[in-house]
């Protein structure tokens, strides 16, 4: 669509504004509610949250935003979503606050869980994340930045994969082919739902 809002692989230079827009657009939810308390404490650590994943996925030309930096979505690529003991212990410094650290157990299990019932196979792309900065949504620029991956899977035949935190933003991802396979509960925690993509031909 020559209409559709440009977007652009990030870069390393684009990640503090992007783990801020992150942080807003994530403050509400229910997965960061539940993982970052008390509120206090949540923006500081959803920003060093957000920061570590998307540099660790930055390498795998998984990150992708526009210019004005106010969307992004973070892609594991096919055989590379499980998380390495070396990516995981980068996650921890994201709980170091007295505040917060209390949660880090729980959050693990919830984690390893999530990991657990993920689908092995076949191969896919994992949507780690998608968010837009609040007072941008509405404008089609979480599309346009799924859209890139979404062509990629199309191309090569192969699936995609995520987690929804929010029940009413099923149909959103309804409308780019997504459904729903499951439910996962974290612990004492949220209800998530899998959602899986076949590659259309």
């Amino acid at each position: 669509m020559s209409d559709a809002p440009a977007v652009r692989l990030a870069t390393e230079a684009d990640v503090p504004a992007l783990a801020r827009m992150l942080a807003r657009a994530f403050y509400d939810d229910p997965v960061a509610s539940w993982a970052f308390r008390p509120e206090r404490r949540r923006t500081r650590a959803l920003e060093r949250f957000q920061a570590t994943r998307i540099r660790q996925l930055l390498g795998e030309e998984g990150v992708w935003t526009n210019d004005e930096l106010t969307c992004a979505a973070l892609w594991a690529t096919p055989g590379h979503w499980r998380a390495s003991l070396r990516e995981t212990a980068q996650i921890v410094p994201c709980f170091s606050s007295p505040g917060l650290l209390a949660r880090l157990p729980l959050v693990g299990l919830g984690w390893m869980d999530l990991e657990r019932k993920h689908p092995a196979k076949p191969l896919h792309w994992y949507l780690a994340v998608l968010g837009t900065e609040p007072q941008a949504q509405g404008r089609g620029l979480g599309s346009a930045v799924l859209r890139r991956v979404l062509e990629q899977c199309d191309e090569d035949g192969v699936g995609a994969f995520l987690e929804s935190s929010k029940e009413r933003n099923i149909d959103y991802y309804a409308r780019h082919g997504f459904r729903v396979v499951g439910e996962v509960r974290l612990p004492r925690g949220p209800l998530l739902w899998k959602m899986w993509r076949d590659p259309r031909g």
